[in-house]
């Protein structure tokens, strides 16, 4: 077997106004936080995700793909982004996807198993493939004082 792995990386300020936007991450709502800043629906985790791809790709998914799907088809939803970064892989496999949100807001641990169910569900995995860490950033980032999230992700494929 052949091994690879991607690394990725996506952040995004929150709106100023809560209710301008749904906060999206991984796919889920969380009603306690504003919306984020993006074209497309602003889900960190999906856009980490397809970051880690294009790593592996070369494919610039979020750079070409995304960009194109959101402003010529307006298409906003980022597990669409997501789908069509996982059929770049060709005959690669995903073995496993770690990642961590860095964040004082929303408080994501008690909803931990939603988030990763929902990766799982939008990747085609099983939980055991899915791994999820959170960190408040303790106000020494930007990510830390509540000003917006950030993820980054690993993802491991074979073939």
């Amino acid at each position: 077997m052949k091994f690879k792995t991607g690394i990725g990386q996506d952040s995004h300020r929150f709106l100023p106004e809560k209710g301008e936007k749904k906060c999206i991450v991984a796919g889920l709502e969380f009603e306690e936080a504003p919306g984020l800043d993006a074209d497309s629906d602003g889900d960190v985790v999906f856009h980490a995700i397809c970051n880690a791809i294009t790593s592996l790709t070369h494919v610039p998914i979020l750079g070409r793909v995304a960009i194109d799907l959101c402003h010529k088809e307006g298409v906003t939803d980022s597990r669409v982004y997501l789908d069509k970064a996982l059929e770049t892989l060709g005959k690669q496999k995903v073995e496993h996807v770690a990642l961590t949100i860095e964040g004082k807001r929303p408080k994501f641990q008690k909803r931990s198993d939603d988030i990763r169910r929902s990766i799982a569900a939008a990747m085609h995995l099983s939980l055991d493939q899915v791994g999820i860490t959170f960190t408040s950033g303790d106000d020494l980032t930007s990510f830390g004082r509540g000003e917006g999230l950030m993820c980054f992700c690993i993802l491991t494929t074979y073939e």
